[in-house]
């Protein structure tokens, strides 16, 4: 038996060496490559807005790009003073009152399972803490925010961060031509023109799942408020749909929690309305599952949901809320390259090599018939 040394060369180190310390550096700029992650998103999901401004407004990239950003911008203020008032004012009142609605819930648990069964109060309150219950949702949500806080270095930073990714996308898309050709042009041939023709197509991956989540997330919250208020919970209606629309931007389990608040204040209001809320969500997560993701994210973005709410996992493990949000977006993109620069010119080969290989056998029994 032959043992098989492994000699490391200077040029071995030298590589070895500059990976390392790539990494750390990378490690110590982690702000800087999460706001560059969010910009490239950001592009990748205005660009096409920009794309028919130039076109149909037959404007300069530089000035469509200032005008597309302008108009979103004025109208996403817009809303917000329109609605956000309001919003707040509700979620507001509805965290003060969350220890109130914590022991209604008790209470109405208590009352219908003493009516289903003998059991004693105490058992009840052993088995339904919703003190713990609402303590440890609450602290899973602090750490989620809390690991996005961190990483932008508090309020103030995450809110430079957000500003400081709008002006670097609107910059990428502005001269997204030439950003392109200058990164492309690093890589030898053919793999330079290769990855200019896929430069495209990873751009619609990345930007239609954003696109989709947004779309998806809106219509959502508007059908909870409207519906909730069609039942009863017009006090709170606004902000458990501005609640839901926003988890909804996660896919998998934002759906969940979106559902959460509402069914709080549903069971702590009692009667029929609990019943309709739950029949709610679950029509909502069912559209949202079977019509809406297929129809606006799941064509656009191409990757199987087991790989999407993997992504979401991790990105939350990692990078918080932020990293729930962009992950995907991002995985999106690099499968579109896996896909159409490994996998499929892979499958070419072999059926070429399975029809030169089906041709081969197939000549002698050609001759021996001649």
């Amino acid at each position: 038996m032959t043992k098989r040394l492994i000699s490391l060369s200077f040029p071995n180190i030298i590589v070895i060496t500059t990976v390392v310390v790539g990494l750390f550096i990378l490690w110590q700029l982690q702000s800087l490559v999460l706001i560059l992650m969010i910009s490239v998103v950001l592009a990748a999901s205005i660009a096409p807005v920009v794309d028919m401004s130039e076109r149909m407004l037959r404007l300069p990239r530089w000035l469509a790009t200032i005008f597309t950003y302008v108009s979103l911008i004025s109208v996403l203020t817009g809303v917000v003073l329109i609605i956000g008032p309001s919003v707040f004012e509700q979620i507001e009142r509805l965290v003060r009152q969350l220890p109130k609605l914590s022991e209604d819930v008790l209470s109405a648990l208590e009352m219908t399972v003493m009516r289903l069964t003998d059991a004693r109060p105490e058992l009840v309150l052993e088995l339904f803490d919703t003190q713990s219950i609402t303590g440890w949702l609450i602290g899973s949500s602090q750490q989620l925010v809390l690991r996005s806080y961190s990483i932008t270095r508090g309020i103030l930073g995450a809110a430079f961060s957000l500003i400081l990714s709008l002006f670097i996308s609107g910059y990428m898309v502005a001269d997204s031509r030439k950003l392109i050709h200058s990164i492309v042009q690093l890589f030898p041939q053919p793999w330079e023109d290769r990855l200019a023709d896929q430069s495209k197509v990873v751009g619609q991956r990345m930007g239609g799942y954003i696109r989709g989540r947004v779309l998806v997330s809106i219509i959502l919250a508007i059908a909870t408020s409207t519906v909730l208020t069609i039942l009863g919970l017009r006090d709170f209606a606004l902000g458990l749909g501005a609640i839901a629309g926003v988890t909804n931007l996660i896919p998998f389990v934002g759906p969940i929690l979106g559902a959460i608040p509402a069914l709080i204040v549903a069971i702590a209001q009692g009667g029929w309305i609990v019943l309709w809320v739950l029949l709610l969500f679950v029509i909502i997560q069912n559209l949202e599952t079977y019509v809406l993701d297929p129809l606006l994210v799941g064509n656009s973005v191409g990757v199987h949901p087991l790989f999407q709410l993997l992504c979401v996992l991790g990105g939350a493990q990692v990078l918080g809320i932020i990293g729930a949000l962009i992950v995907p977006p991002w995985f999106a993109g690099a499968s579109a390259l896996v896909e159409n620069l490994y996998l499929r010119p892979k499958r070419i080969a072999e059926a070429q090599s399975q029809s030169a290989a089906i041709a081969v056998s197939a000549s002698p029994v050609a001759s021996q018939r001649s």
